[in-house]
C-alpha cells in the first residue's frame, strides 16, 4: 500500500479546511476474481480526526465508499499552527494515521 494518507489543512478566518485522501483498495466483497472466487471484503470501517488531541470527528463507513476515497471536512474555530490527526481503521483491523499543521 502506498502513504495511507495525505492531509491538506488550511486556515480560512476562525475555521480550517481540512482534505484527506486515503489510499486504501475499498473492496466490496462482491466482485469476483478471474478464476469466479468472490474477493473478500476489505474497506474502511471508522474515521476519526482530532485538533490538537482533541476528538473534533467521527465517521462510520462501509463498502460502498469509493476505492482511494477522499474526504474533506470543517473545522471550526482552529487555527494556522495546529495540528490536525487523521486516523482510519479497516475491517481486517488495519490502522492508519497522520498528522498535519494547520498553514
Amino acid at each position: 500500500m502506498a502513504d495511507p494518507m495525505r492531509i491538506r489543512a488550511q486556515a480560512q478566518g476562525g475555521n480550517a479546511v481540512v482534505r484527506v485522501l486515503m489510499s486504501h483498495e475499498m473492496e466490496t466483497g462482491q466482485r469476483k476474481d478471474s478464476a469466479g472466487k468472490t474477493i473478500p471484503a476489505w474497506h474502511i470501517t471508522n474515521v476519526t480526526a482530532s485538533l490538537n488531541g482533541k476528538p473534533v470527528f467521527s465517521a462510520e463507513w462501509g463498502p460502498a465508499v469509493s476505492k482511494n476515497p477522499f474526504l474533506q471536512f470543517t473545522i471550526k474555530g482552529a487555527k494556522a499552527g495546529d495540528k490536525v490527526s487523521v486516523t482510519w481503521k479497516d475491517n481486517k483491523g488495519d490502522t492508519r494515521t497522520d498528522e498535519a499543521t494547520i498553514s
